[in-house]
This record gives C-alpha cells, sequence and structure tokens, in this order.
C-alpha cells in the first residue's frame, strides 16, 4: 500500500468503537464514451465492491458507452452538465451554469441534457445532477428541480441538507489529484491527513455525517499513483465501518 496509512485505520477503529458508522461514495467525472482509462475503473470498482458513480457528460454521451455500462452493474450513470462547456467571463473561475447565463438558456441546456440521457440510459439514469467544475449558481436551483433532479452534486462540506426543496445537497470530500501543480497525485500523506480531520470533524458534529463523505475521481486523467492511491484509499475505507451509499435511493418518494 501506498503511504502510511495507520492514522486512518486509527480514526475508521475510534469509529468502530464509538458505534458509528460513515455514510461513503465515488464519484467519478467526464465520462463520455468507453475507453480503456474506463475499463480500468469499472475493474476497481467491480474488485473493490464500491459502486462508482459516473457523471457522464450529455452533449457527447454515446451509446456505445451505454451498451458497455449495460455489462457493469457497479456503475451508476447521473448526469455532467450539458457540454462541459465554460461561459463564465475571463475574469472568473470556470463555470457552465454561472450567474451571468440567463434564464432560458440555462433551462434548455439542463433540460435537453436530462433528456439526452434519458433516451440513452433510460432507468438506470439516476436523478443527480453533478455541474463541472463544480460551481452552480443558487439563481437556477429551481430549475434542477423542475427537470426531475432530487440532488446535485458539488465539493467541499455542504452547508445544508437541500440545495433547494426537493433538490439534496451530496457533495465530494476528497480529489486525489494535484490540478494546480504536477496533475498526478498529492503526497499521500496529505490525502491521508485531510481524510483524517474530515472524519474527526464529522465525529465531533462540526460537520453534518449524514452527508455521504464523497471520493472524487477523473478516470480519464489517471497515472499509474492515482490508479494506486484510489485502490488503497477505498480498500482502507471499506475495512472500516463504513455504510455505502448509492444515488438509487433518490428514486424514492420526495422529502
Amino acid at each position: 500500500m501506498t503511504g502510511n496509512w495507520k492514522p486512518l485505520q486509527e480514526e475508521l477503529k475510534i469509529w468502530q468503537s464509538e458505534g458509528l458508522q460513515l455514510p461513503f461514495w465515488w464519484r467519478d467525472d467526464d465520462a463520455i464514451e468507453p475507453t480503456s482509462a474506463l475499463d480500468q475503473l469499472l475493474q476497481l470498482s467491480g474488485s473493490t465492491g464500491l459502486p462508482v458513480h459516473l457523471a457522464i457528460i450529455p452533449a457527447g454521451a454515446t451509446q456505445h458507452l451505454a451498451d458497455r455500462l449495460e455489462n457493469a452493474p457497479q456503475a451508476v450513470p447521473i448526469a455532467h452538465g450539458y457540454a462541459h462547456q465554460n461561459h463564465a467571463p475571463a475574469s472568473e473561475k470556470k463555470c457552465e451554469f454561472g450567474k451571468n447565463r440567463n434564464e432560458q438558456s440555462v433551462r434548455e441546456d439542463i433540460e435537453r441534457g436530462r433528456s439526452k440521457l434519458a433516451s440513452v440510459f433510460g432507468d438506470n439514469l439516476m436523478p443527480m445532477f453533478v455541474p463541472p467544475w463544480n460551481r452552480f449558481a443558487a439563481a437556477h436551483l429551481p430549475m434542477l428541480a423542475s427537470a426531475g433532479y432530487r440532488a446535485v452534486s458539488t465539493f467541499t462540506p455542504r452547508n445544508s441538507t437541500y440545495a433547494i426543496a426537493g433538490v439534496e445537497q451530496i457533495n465530494t470530500h476528497l480529489d486525489p489529484i494535484n490540478w494546480h501543480g504536477t496533475r498526478s497525485c498529492h503526497a499521500a500523506e496529505k490525502l491521508i491527513a485531510e481524510t483524517v480531520e474530515l472524519l474527526q470533524k464529522r465525529r465531533s458534529g462540526a460537520q453534518d455525517n449524514s452527508e455521504p463523505l464523497g471520493y472524487l475521481t477523473h478516470h480519464l486523467v489517471h497515472d499509474p499513483a492515482i490508479w494506486d492511491f484510489t485502490k488503497a484509499f477505498i480498500e482502507t475505507m471499506l475495512a472500516g465501518p463504513v455504510i455505502q451509499w448509492t444515488a438509487n435511493s433518490l428514486k424514492g418518494p420526495k422529502t
């Protein structure tokens, strides 16, 4: 195993001794079509037993991808924006659904994206929306509800259970990739320390432990170091008092 996993293992032992359980899930972004990287992702999901939520870009999604996932019950299709296209001004961070876009264009993208994925993936598509770059203007949230989405997923611990009435906020919390540096994996010790801190805050009540703890990956840009860390991380987490969360639960009655 890469890195020193003892701090995380010890924290998980505390959870076990205190009778605590950790809801846990996995999201992977930017799927469009079958690739060797996707095969590796699905193999890892299958071997660890942790379902992977594939955030699929509707504009580019292919029937070939749907066909590939027919033989991958561990994959959970969810929506990833519409075209993963930046509409933000040059002075702002990248965003497909920012405050600068008008309501009509946002509504059209959300609705045609959901329609496209539903036509390709049918009942396998779960009603969760992942905005590209993990950014989505609050003013546009009502459109997610009207389009039939039950959850939205970005990054960092949520501030409230629902982003808007009927749309739960279910975020991701750990990303192994050093996007602004090597674009390989952060040091394992750094990621392990971040995870321990997240768990300690949940255990103390400082953060909401009813929100599933999300691990975020991007299979198309993984190198061996990222794959190795991901395997070790998932196996370590699943050895603890973890409850696997999947978006299938969103298909139940609205709260």
